[in-house]
């Protein structure tokens, strides 16, 4: 079956980020996503990841100002400056905590820009970035995000993502495939992963409406499991939902679904 990842932004938030390690592996999972680490120390997050025998799988580069809105600056033209230097940024943190790969989040597009050189940055920052992971040893990521959740935001279908990566030209960079985006935005779930799961580094799920764990809402989680492993997905899911109550509370999913 698939192998599954606590998301740490969203899972067990009921202590602190750094605590949530402890947490993610009394409760049994292997292996973690969150969205940033910027305001911690490395050394700090490594301790936890391997005090607790935990991997990390994936997460973000620096978003920009999060706090005050901002989701990523990929296809910003007036922050290229910015996206590069946090390029180096997120090569040094995923290298000290072992990341395999990062996202790159696109980022709420620009009112007033055209959609010409909205494109134009976000592929010029994409081969930038994909050629230093690359030089690195680190995949990099970029993962179509629903408009009902973030208005606005620049990538939001499959179809798009894997057009900027035909564009971009580079053999580093994949999509990064949300179940519950992509129910939102397109559904064809199986088909749409089984047709490009070459380019399909890692998944992340949540249960649709709501955004909560399997087994809450119209995905047909006990399928899409069961699909994965017949086409041979061999990459992470995130556990990026919300709990419907609390984190523990809601963990029975795994064992509801053969996890």
């Amino acid at each position: 079956m698939p192998r599954i990842a606590a998301n740490l932004t969203m899972l067990f938030n009921e202590v602190p980020f750094l605590d949530r390690f402890e947490a993610a592996a009394k409760a049994g999972f292997k292996a973690v996503e969150f969205l940033f680490p910027y305001e911690y120390k490395a050394a700090d997050v490594r301790s936890r990841l391997d005090g607790n025998g935990l991997k990390l799988v994936l997460h973000n580069l620096p978003p920009g100002d999060w706090a005050k809105g901002e989701r990523g600056i990929g296809c910003h033209p007036d922050r290229m400056g910015e996206f590069r230097a946090n390029v180096d940024r997120a090569i040094d943190y995923a290298g000290a905590l072992g990341a395999p790969q990062l996202n790159c989040l696109a980022g709420i597009a620009p009112k007033d820009v055209p959609p010409e050189k909205l494109r134009a940055t976000f592929v010029d920052n994409l081969r930038f970035a994909a050629g230093k992971f690359k030089a690195a040893g680190i995949r990099l990521l970029i993962e179509p995000i629903n408009t009902y959740d973030i208005p606005g935001f620049y990538l939001n279908r499959t179809a798009q993502a894997l057009d900027l990566i035909a564009e971009v030209g580079s053999d580093n960079l994949y999509v990064q495939y949300d179940i519950y985006h992509a129910q939102r935005m397109e559904g064809e779930l199986a088909s749409t992963i089984k047709t490009n799961l070459s380019r399909i580094a890692h998944m992340q799920l949540a249960d649709n409406p709501g955004r909560n764990e399997p087994g809450t809402g119209e995905i047909n989680y006990r399928f899409l499991f069961g699909w994965l492993d017949a086409i041979g997905y061999d990459g992470w899911i995130g556990c990026e939902y919300r709990p419907k109550t609390t984190t523990e509370a809601g963990l029975g999913w795994r064992a509801a679904h053969g996890l």
